[in-house]
């Protein structure tokens, strides 16, 4: 299952919106209130989403300025990747996250609507801290 959350114009340059979201330890703050139990360091992080079940991220790739990839620390509830991609826009910058999942058929129905919610308050979570 794959899901894009729409670009959002950021108010921050590439570089300093990809040291952001290239540090782990920064999402905290851009996580919504149903996010708890988080645990964090640069490369590493875990957290429960109230309702769904515990999830554990790990950076795979940072592309300076441009992307982060993180995916899932383990196969429970299912292995995933979650991009985060940065395209400068004069002073500003673009990004998206777009999540890629190897989700079961039975469960794609249940959880489309709230991961796409939640990917979508993160890129909220992320223009707020970035606002001047």
């Amino acid at each position: 299952m794959k899901l894009e959350t729409p670009v959002k114009m950021i108010s921050g340059s590439s570089s300093s919106i990809f040291a952001f979201l290239s540090d782990l330890n920064n999402l905290e703050s851009m996580m919504p209130e149903q996010v708890i139990n988080w645990k964090s360091d640069a490369d590493k992080c875990s957290f429960t989403i109230k309702g769904m079940s515990d999830m554990q991220l790990e950076v795979r790739e940072r592309v300076p300025e441009s992307k982060v990839v993180m995916a899932s620390g383990s196969s429970k509830p299912f292995p995933f990747t979650l991009t985060s991609e940065i395209n400068p826009n004069g002073q500003n910058a673009d990004v998206k996250i777009v999540f890629d999942g190897d989700v079961p058929i039975f469960m794609k129905m249940m959880i489309e609507r709230p991961l796409s919610n939640f990917f979508n308050l993160l890129l909220e979570g992320l223009e707020k801290k970035f606002k001047p």
